[in-house]
């Protein structure tokens, strides 16, 4: 009868995971992370623009103490990055979009792309509040 190294009580290492330490970050695994996080961020962003509405919606004083909030340091800091998240997420899921039409898999492209996602969600940005400020 053949015994097995359970049945000699000796027991065999697992397998193990690979580990974050494992992988080298890559550009799109810094995107992916970048998409989620954009993305979460624009539930944030929901909540804002709904305490907006709902604040316009009312009477004057409730009003006051949202326009105070979003006119502080704090509050510019949150609407930039909810405009930042916004058009981080557009402009990724256009990167989505090209990659599920077959184009821009192969490694230099892939890269490409990906500076692309992050450098145009920042520069629309930039662009959307550089106008919000010249018309104010």
């Amino acid at each position: 009868m053949a015994t097995t190294d359970a049945a000699a009580g000796k027991r065999r290492p697992r397998p193990l995971s690979p580990h974050l330490g494992i992988y080298k970050l890559t550009m799109t695994m810094a995107m992916s992370i970048a998409h989620r996080i954009s993305g979460c961020a624009l539930y944030i962003g929901v909540l804002l623009l709904a305490w907006f509405l709902i604040s316009a919606s009312t009477d004057a004083a409730t009003f006051g103490v949202f326009s105070a909030f979003i006119e502080s340091i704090i509050g510019r800091l949150v609407l930039f990055g909810f405009t930042w998240a916004l058009f981080h997420h557009l402009v990724g899921g256009i990167r989505h979009f090209v990659w599920d039409a077959g184009y821009g898999m192969d490694p230099p492209m892939r890269d490409q792309l990906g500076w692309a996602t992050l450098i145009g969600g920042l520069a629309l940005t930039l662009i959307a509040w550089s106008i919000g400020y010249a018309v104010r």
